[in-house]
């Protein structure tokens, strides 16, 4: 079956390029310009990828970017933007964004980004449906195939990003990575001088599974490294 492929741009060029190209890799592509509309189209359609512009009329991309965080973590999102400044493209990713290219791109450089995302989503889906049951760290359960987080018998509200960070970590208890190793492999591509976003995702996902996010047990800071996770003895 042809993957879905939703479009949210109101560039009638830019759409209509995707649109063909996307079409002729074999995706079923859709289109819709404005970001009302959007939010609607890919919270009730059965989409693999939503490529989302920033700047849009009625809804901004990053207000829809959020609104569709609200409803599902899983459905990926790769937003385009105009902007240079990085506070756009930070903002985007930490809002749920899974990817982002800024205008003017290459269409080689869209293809290779959509791929890469699609692998990622397919890559998460074979290790859930291979991982039965749960990662238990003392109060802290991680369920990799419902992608569930609970702490002390209470469900943690985790964006996309955060679970795949957490997730990472608790298959790797004691395992320091950088942060850069971290951008890698948890948002898929080399992404170089961002090491703020981990560090944020980091700082909230602390918020969410430490009591005392001053002093962790779960997610160590590792001086001069970056980051581990606690091994099991640690909670003895």
């Amino acid at each position: 079956m042809e993957k879905k492929v939703l479009i949210i741009e109101d560039d009638p060029d830019i759409a209509e390029l995707l649109l063909i190209n996307l079409n002729d890799l074999g995706f079923q592509a859709d289109h819709v310009n404005d970001g009302l509309t959007g939010v609607d189209r890919a919270l009730s359609g059965d989409y693999a990828l939503v490529i989302l512009d920033v700047m849009l009329p009625k809804l901004d991309g990053l207000e829809v970017c959020k609104r569709i965080r609200q409803e599902t973590k899983a459905l990926p999102i790769l937003m385009l933007t105009s902007k240079a400044e990085e506070f756009d493209k930070v903002l985007g990713l930490e809002l749920g964004a899974d990817d982002y290219l800024t205008k003017p791109f290459s269409l080689r450089e869209l293809v290779a980004r959509v791929k890469a995302i699609l692998r990622r989503v397919d890559a998460q889906q074979e290790v859930s449906s291979d991982e039965q049951g749960e990662l238990i760290f003392g109060e802290l359960k991680v369920n990799l195939e419902k992608r569930k987080v609970t702490l002390a018998g209470q469900v943690v509200d985790v964006t996309a990003k955060e679970f795949d960070l957490l997730a990472l970590f608790a298959n790797n208890p004691g395992r320091a990575y950088s942060r850069q190793e971290l951008l890698d492999i948890v948002w898929g591509y080399q992404f170089d001088g961002y090491d703020h976003t981990v560090n944020s995702h980091i700082n909230r996902l602390r918020a969410k599974i430490e009591n005392d996010p001053s002093d962790p047990l779960y997610i160590k800071t590792v001086w001069g490294v970056g980051y581990r996770f606690t091994e099991l003895e640690e909670l003895d």
